[in-house]
Formats: structure tokens, sequence, C-alpha cells
């Protein structure tokens, strides 16, 4: 794995957004796998910013979303369709049709699930997979324990989860219960992948991901077999690494 070291979220946000405009632009066709929460905001900020300066299309890329609410609709303000829409989709010149996420209103959520399996792999797989890592290691919505052969599949959400999620809802009850998540399986199939690490509270899963063992009770731990991962880590994240030497 790559490291790029920054020295805050700022500064990540700036190395995110420039590499993924780097893979905009010089590709002919492109997919690209993206990551909500309050991580990559800023990412998609600066990504519409550097598009539209340039008259950068995104006419030939289309995305795909790692997660989703079950029981909200697109329109919900906390649904991650709504907040794709909002802090880039709008921004820059792509179809709606070119974006995708699963659907949290299917009524047959098991074959919702087959279905977005099914139209990741229908288009080539994902070029370019943006992450964020959760305190305890979960990567989309795959927890602690979740085997690593998983494709897309409905998740029920640990305390924990919903609990840091709990802030763009009005209350901890109101957050969703359940969701629909890219598997480990799938995220690994990316041809590259980016992780964002940012902040003190990510400092210790930063630092087991890099020294400690591949194991499923920590889910990011299998992007150590992963042959093409940068991570784009601040300082604060990277303080309990053992060797703070990185790029």
């Amino acid at each position: 794995m790559r490291v790029i070291q920054v020295k805050d979220y700022e500064e990540m946000s700036e190395a995110a957004a420039t590499l993924l405009f780097s893979r905009v632009k010089e590709a002919s066709s492109l997919s690209l796998g993206l990551a909500t929460g309050g991580t990559p905001e800023e990412t998609y900020t600066r990504l519409a910013e550097k598009a539209n300066k340039s008259n950068q299309s995104f006419s030939h890329v289309n995305t795909y979303n790692l997660d989703e609410y079950v029981g909200l609709a697109p329109e919900h303000p906390n649904s991650y369709r709504y907040y794709m829409d909002q802090h880039l989709f709008t921004k820059i010149d792509i179809p709606k049709e070119q974006t995708h996420l699963p659907n949290g209103t299917a009524v047959e959520l098991r074959n919702e699930c087959n279905r977005y399996e099914r139209l990741i792999k229908r288009d080539g797989g994902i070029d370019v997979q943006l992450l964020g890592i959760g305190a305890n290691g979960h990567i989309g919505f795959n927890e602690p324990g979740t085997p690593f052969n998983t494709g897309t599949h409905l998740v029920e959400l640990t305390d924990e989860t919903r609990e840091a999620n709990a802030r763009y809802f009005s209350a901890k009850a109101n957050v969703p219960t359940k969701a629909i998540t890219m598997g480990i399986a799938s995220i690994m199939e990316a041809k590259e992948i980016v992780l964002l690490v940012s902040g003190q509270s990510k400092a210790h899963a930063f630092a087991q991901l890099m020294d400690g063992e591949i194991t499923e009770e920590f889910p990011a731990s299998i992007l150590n077999n992963h042959d093409n991962v940068t991570i784009i880590a601040d300082e604060a994240a990277i303080s309990l690494h053992a060797s703070k030497h990185v790029l």
C-alpha cells in the first residue's frame, strides 16, 4: 500500500480531488466507486471545482456508490442519493442515469442486492474505488465479522455505526437500522482503491490497518491484499502508527 501523508483534512481533500480528477481527465471511459459521510465531503467540493474550472465533462463516467440506507427514498435528506446530489452530482456534467446507488426502498431487498452486484459487473467493474474507514475498521457498511468473500448484501447496522451517524439525523432513533452495501469482495475487485483517513478519531484504525493482522474482525485489513491501494492520511490519523516515515 502506498501512503501519502498530508498535514490536515484540507490537504487530504485536495490530494484526493487531484487524484480523482486526473483519473477522470485521462480516461475515455471510467467507473468510479464513491463513498459518503463526512470524510469525502470536501473532496467532492474540490473535485467539482476542478471540473468546472477546466470545463471537464463527466459524460464518460459511471458512478457506483458503496451503500444506501434501507427505507429512505432518494429525495429524503438523509439518503445517500440526496447526499451525492447535493455534494457532487448536481455540480458536475454527468447524466443522472450514469449515477448508481442501491435502491433502499426496493420491495425485495435481496433481489436488489443481486441486481446492484450484476450492474457493476455488467459495466466492467469499478476502476477507482474511493473509501473511508470506520473507527472499528468497517469499509462501506461491512462491520467487523463480515466475511471477506461477501458481495453486495443487506446488513443490520451496529449500534456503534448508528451512533456515529446520528449527527446527520434529528435523533439516533431516526437512523435506519438496515442498509444495502457493496460487500468486501465487491470492493476488492476494484482496479484501484483510494482510502481517505483523517483525524485523531481514526488514529487507532489507521495503526491497526498498517500494523495489525489481516482479519475479518477488522474489515479494512483486507486492503493489505490488494495490489493497488493509495492511502491519503493526515498527521492526526497517522499519529499512532509504529512507523511515521510515510510518503
